[in-house]
């Protein structure tokens, strides 16, 4: 009863919080060893390095125990009120718009859509928080038993914000499906748990990302030292402007410039707000781009500075001033 009692009151914090602001996407992904190890790889040489990576298509198509699995997670995290992206899905949509994107032409001239190559590399199924997950089914003489790992890291900071692992009773009859099951359901409500507390955080002291300032190299009005005099008539280095923007901005003035140069700025541990008033008095959810968008148009509004937003995942935003 008690236990019960606990994922209920966590189903409707989960279901409270979620209301007020942009829903977190959950997706569960094998873990890069458990693909690795059972062969479904990507290999490639990059600068005289090889590197190894996941095939995710391959290892969802050619492993039934992984689908089932994945499936059984799912089931487990939406009873908790934590709903998944389905990875599998999201491969076949990426697959879709891929072949949508390569017959697309103009009506008029028989154009191709424009297509750049970072366009391509951002066709990747993104999601909020990652649960990176690896198990293995294990015998004893008749039976089995399942052991795992899961770990729920946050893609927009790559840091662990919740973990759990151990290993089934053996059985020998339930599938591997039903081996996670019981293998998981003891350390769930411990995980979700984990899951609360990070997004209670996230409410309360902002989603943190990071942010890069750049310059464009022909960018003839000067550099991130040169001096600037905003509406107020203060007179100061325009990475000093910069600066003062995210101590007004940031939640609690809470970020780190952890390098500056004539150049270069970069700002780490930037905890931006979860929900922003907008001009009309609507109510929206923020991300990196939302809130790096703020800073471009200051620069606009107070020194007629163009700039373009270069996004490198969902937590790492570039901005680049002189130009568009």
């Amino acid at each position: 009863m008690k236990r019960l009692l606990t994922v209920t009151i966590i189903t409707l914090l989960s279901i409270t919080l979620f209301g007020q602001a942009k829903k977190p996407t959950i997706m569960v992904v094998p873990s890069d060893q458990y693909c690795i190890s059972k062969g479904y790889k990507m290999e490639f040489e990059s600068m005289g390095t090889k590197q190894v990576l996941p095939d995710y298509k391959a290892a969802m198509q050619n492993d039934p125990e992984l689908r089932l699995v994945i499936t059984k997670m799912g089931n487990i995290m939406a009873q908790r009120g934590f709903p998944l992206k389905d990875l599998e899905m999201e491969l076949k949509n990426l697959e879709r718009e891929a072949a949508e994107s390569a017959m697309l032409s103009s009506s008029t001239s028989g154009a191709e859509m424009a297509e750049s190559p970072i366009d391509i590399l951002k066709r990747t199924a993104n999601a909020d928080i990652i649960m990176d997950l690896s198990f293995e089914v294990k015998r004893q003489g008749p039976e089995k038993l399942i052991t795992f790992n899961l770990r729920g890291l946050d893609s927009y900071t790559s840091k662990q914000i919740a973990g759990a692992a151990g290993q089934g009773r053996p059985s020998s009859s339930a599938g591997s499906d039903l081996l996670l099951e019981e293998a998981v359901l003891s350390h769930m409500d411990g995980f979700n748990a984990l899951l609360m507390s990070h997004f209670d955080d996230m409410f309360a002291n902002g989603r943190e990302i990071k942010v890069m300032v750049r310059v464009w190299n022909n960018w003839s009005d000067g550099n991130l030292e040169s001096n600037f005099t905003d509406a107020n008539g203060e007179e100061l280095e325009l990475l000093e402007h910069i600066e003062n923007w995210f101590f007004d901005n940031t939640v609690q003035k809470r970020f780190s410039l952890s390098s500056a140069t004539e150049n270069v700025m970069r700002l780490e541990q930037v905890r931006i707000p979860m929900m922003e008033t907008d001009s009309r008095g609507r109510e929206r959810a923020v991300d990196a781009r939302r809130f790096v968008s703020g800073l471009s148009r200051y620069l606009k509004d107070n020194f007629q500075i163009d700039s373009k937003i270069y996004m490198r995942g969902l937590g790492e935003a570039w901005l680049i001033v002189g130009e568009k």
